[in-house]
């Protein structure tokens, strides 16, 4: 059973260290620093890795800064879309910032 789900055009970049948070609404908010969590594809639960929480921090939309795109390896516009697309009308989030523990 996995304990959080990414959509699988995240995969390789999570694997990859390319991204190194994700941004969830209040459903996801309960994670704590160093939880272990394992990951699943959201299209098919598949497990591909595991990750370790460093942090979690209330982030509003309009707070997003390119340095959170730079996390998600994507640009701030990009970020945006997909936080549009995910959370249509949401404007309160939070930042989970991770690490890679397996595979390395």
């Amino acid at each position: 059973m996995n304990d959080i789900t990414f959509f699988q055009r995240f995969e390789n970049d999570i694997v990859a260290g390319r991204k190194t948070i994700t941004l969830r609404d209040a459903s996801e908010s309960h994670f704590t620093a160093e939880q272990q969590l394992r990951v699943g594809r959201y299209e098919d639960d598949v497990y591909f890795c595991t990750i370790e929480v460093v942090s979690v921090t209330p982030v509003a939309l309009d707070q997003l800064t390119d340095e959170h795109a730079r996390q998600e390896n994507m640009t701030l516009p990009e970020l945006k879309e997909v936080i549009a697309e995910i959370y249509p009308g949401l404007n309160e989030l939070y930042a989970i910032v991770f690490s890679l523990v397996y595979p390395k």
